[in-house]
């Protein structure tokens, strides 16, 4: 696309912005050996930049009359620790923590979204010469489904740290139907399917609402892109900027909530595995 004079169709312009920087070209549904750099990448920046930011506000915390930044980190903190406490029946020395560094590396990620759709793939073919960037990581399931693969690993090793080794192999085999040998197969199979179906929705999710307005705001700026090459007036002009701008404070909603569920979600699972069938 870089190379043509010619404006790309709306296809070309949507799939070429659907790619990602790889490593390599995807053949199959499912390989391992393509890496989505810009997803890897954007991902690992905006989880440095939580570390950061909740790094610098323990650092400044001050037992005085508090600035807004630690005003506002508190409030999170508190939030975040109150729904802990409701759901979690344990030691939340390191779940709360988790749960809140989930939540604003989350919230960042999804914030990406909301910067103009065509600023960091133009920073990238024309500083850079990358010609494919797509910067939203929670848009890639591959992103999201690494997450919740994260949340299943916890899932497991409080299950086995709350409940032991034998405790927790115990009701993989014996919950929810009952401990005769003659149910453990159905058991074993209907916690294996639990453990899939938690660990996939919480992915899906994610990623179905992120991706869903990524695009919406790839066929917002088509319309503006048209508008502009038609010369449709300045009526057309104002209803695109109407639509933007009304589509963009609605997803400002939808990046905070995203964030609170998944969250939220991952408090749940982990509560579960504290608990005894």
């Amino acid at each position: 696309m870089a190379a043509e004079n010619t404006a790309p169709t709306s296809t070309e312009y949507i799939v070429h912005h659907l790619s990602h920087l790889s490593t390599t070209k995807q053949d199959f549904i499912v390989d391992f050996s393509v890496v989505n750099v810009d997803t890897l990448f954007f991902s690992l920046a905006c989880l440095g930049l939580t570390l950061f930011l909740l790094h610098r506000a323990a650092r400044r915390a001050t037992a005085g009359v508090p600035g807004r930044f630690q005003s506002f980190v508190e409030m999170l903190v508190e939030l975040v620790e109150e729904q802990s406490r409701s759901i979690v029946h344990g030691d939340r020395s390191f779940i709360a923590p988790l749960a809140l560094t989930v939540f604003i590396w989350i919230v960042f990620m999804n914030a990406i979204d909301l910067i103009p759709v065509d600023l960091f793939p133009w920073i990238a073919l024309n500083v850079f010469h990358i010609e494919y960037l797509r910067p939203l990581p929670t848009a890639d399931l591959n992103g999201t489904i690494g997450m919740s693969m994260g949340v299943l690993v916890l899932m497991i090793y409080y299950g086995v740290k709350i409940k032991g080794a034998g405790g927790w192999v115990h009701e993989l085999f014996t919950a929810p139907f009952g401990a005769h040998p003659a149910l453990w197969p159905f058991n074993f199979l209907l916690n294996l399917i639990e453990y899939a179906a938690k660990t996939v929705s919480l992915g899906m999710r994610l990623f179905g609402n992120m991706y869903a307005g990524e695009l919406l705001f790839f066929l917002i700026a088509l319309l503006g892109g048209h508008i502009a090459l038609s010369g449709q007036g300045v009526l057309m002009g104002i209803g695109h900027v109407i639509a933007g701008t009304a589509w963009l404070l609605f997803h400002i909603l939808i990046v905070l909530l995203q964030a609170f569920i998944f969250m939220m979600l991952t408090l749940v699972y982990i509560g579960q595995s504290h608990e005894a069938h």
